[in-house]
């Protein structure tokens, strides 16, 4: 896993990575995500909550370079897997 090193010249960055880690959700996502993969349906029974909500939370996650999810075949369809893309955020505000 890698770390997001994020400076101050870099306030778009910053500002999406703070908001997407600033609801309580998407954290616990994050921490879950961090032991094992998962696809949204097991992650949504984790989090007891709709596959809809945790699926508009990953797309947040995913468009702050959080985590990563690829496509796997399942059941009826196809699964979405998902696994965190980072380990450690920093951010230098000077």
């Amino acid at each position: 896993m890698k770390e997001i090193k994020l400076l101050d010249h870099q306030k778009e960055e910053i500002i999406t990575v703070a908001k997407a880690i600033s609801s309580n959700t998407r954290f616990m996502i994050l921490k879950i995500l961090a032991d094992e993969e998962l696809d949204i349906s097991r992650l949504a029974d984790r989090l007891e909550q709709t596959e809809a909500n945790v699926s508009a939370q990953v797309k947040q996650l995913e468009k702050a370079n959080l985590i990563s999810s690829r496509y796997e075949p399942g059941e009826h369809g196809v699964r979405k897997i998902c696994r965190t893309a980072i380990k450690r955020i920093s951010i230098q505000i000077t």
